[in-house]
């Protein structure tokens, strides 16, 4: 009688404990998902788009790099390194390329990777006249 009845509470502990483990990861996943996509600075950039492509093994992503506005040479400093959010915005860029652009951007804590290689997403692009 006793081995039945610690097979029963064996029995439950295992379906309480596996509930406990789903609800924990769910709970973990949740936080986790919202941490890397937490925006930390919104802002524009200045400049003349001098890159723009559609890179990447795994994950497709829209890579581009401006040269900033008052910058006399170009040096790493001098550069800013963006992805682009989506399809449309990449087209728009491509439109500009070689042209004096201004970029709206949303920095993430941590971007996952097809969201693009920087933690800078662009998401608006115009041209500066």
């Amino acid at each position: 009688m006793a081995f039945e009845e610690t097979k029963v509470k064996a029995k439950s502990f295992a379906k309480k404990l596996a509930w406990m483990t789903v609800v924990g990861l769910i709970l973990f996943s949740t936080v986790y998902y919202f941490y890397r996509t937490y925006t930390i600075s919104e802002g524009t950039r200045t400049g003349i788009l001098f890159k723009i492509s559609k890179k990447g093994k795994i994950f497709k992503t829209y890579e581009g790099q401006l040269q900033l506005a008052g910058a006399a040479i170009m040096n790493k400093e001098s550069t800013f390194e963006f992805s682009a959010d989506d399809e449309a915005v990449y087209l728009n860029l491509q439109q500009f390329e070689g042209k004096n652009v201004r970029v709206h951007y949303r920095e993430k804590i941590n971007a996952f990777p097809w969201q693009g290689d920087t933690d800078y997403l662009v998401y608006q692009a115009e041209l500066i006249k």
